[in-house]
């Protein structure tokens, strides 16, 4: 594969799958595109961006292959409004210029019961989205809905914290569905699922990552 395109390369599982692509011989080139610089790589491009002002006609829309891991919470963002731009939004304008520039395949970090129906604003935001990507008409379309994500955070969430002490206190009662998963293992899932470009439309549940 010439070209993969990451959207979310500073966040938990975006950091793992920039780890896992710069590493992997099928990745030839690397773009990712962040709001910070990146350390720099020589199979990497690090564009700078305004996810509010995209520039439609840059040279690097042109990927083979997109995996966006770009995401928040309504804590973090501030407000419904805002963590709605970030976790649909964005990753919609994304997927169109990426598409319209010849990008056939799509990897998304989603949630677990993401449901655009779900009286949950989280849940229905992500629901949504994957809804909204589907008429983007990818030919290989990927929704990887993890439940909890596990790893070293730059920001403190304590109510995430002690949701996963818990989890590990009582590992073996909770349903697989919702176990924590490592975020290395939801990043390669999304590599896999990028790199193999299956046609059609797959979703990656929690308890299979």
């Amino acid at each position: 594969m010439p070209t993969l395109l990451l959207v979310g390369a500073t966040g938990l599982v975006g950091r793992e799958v920039l780890r896992l692509a710069l590493a992997d011989p099928q990745v030839k080139h690397l773009v990712a595109p962040t709001r910070r610089p990146l350390a720099p790589h020589s199979q990497l491009t690090n564009p700078q961006v305004d996810f509010d002002h995209l520039p439609s006609d840059a040279p690097w829309w042109k990927a083979d292959a997109v995996i966006c891991t770009l995401g928040s919470t309504i804590k973090k963002a501030g407000s419904k409004e805002a963590f709605h731009r970030i976790d649909h939004a964005y990753p919609l304008a994304v997927a169109r210029l990426a598409r319209a520039h010849g990008a056939r395949s799509f990897a998304l970090t989603s949630s677990t019961r993401a449901d655009p129906r779900s009286g949950n604003f989280y849940l229905r935001t992500k629901g949504e989205l994957e809804r909204d990507l589907d008429a983007c008409d990818f030919p290989s379309l990927t929704l990887v809905r993890p439940s909890l994500i596990g790893g070293k955070r730059d920001e403190a969430r304590p109510a995430e914290r002690l949701a996963m002490l818990l989890m590990s206190a009582f590992h073996p009662l909770v349903p697989r569905r919702y176990r924590m998963v490592p975020a290395e293992r939801i990043a390669r899932a999304l590599l896999e699922a990028a790199l193999s470009s299956i046609p059609g439309r797959h979703v990656i549940e929690s308890e299979s990552i």
